[in-house]
């Protein structure tokens, strides 16, 4: 299997970076594919998932963070 190689969501290593809550287009999503449609492959459709949160997680933080020393600098001014 392709996807055997890379971590498992159910079994993701300890990751220091707290994954947001599934949002309900997520959750929509991983409904049709999981009910709905044939499966490629469910390891496959997890994977996506926890990759897309965790995915989002970053961004928020580097969101953030942007916008914390932007406030900072100006504060200083």
């Amino acid at each position: 299997m392709i996807l055997s190689s890379l971590a498992s969501p159910l079994q993701a290593p300890f990751s220091p970076i707290r994954l947001i809550p599934l949002t309900l287009p997520e959750v929509r999503r991983l409904l049709w594919r999981l009910v709905f449609r044939v499966l490629p492959c469910l390891e496959h459709i997890l994977h996506w998932s926890y990759w897309r949160r965790r995915h989002q997680a970053i961004a928020r933080l580097y969101h953030y963070k942007r916008h914390l020393s932007t406030s900072s600098t100006q504060i200083q001014l």
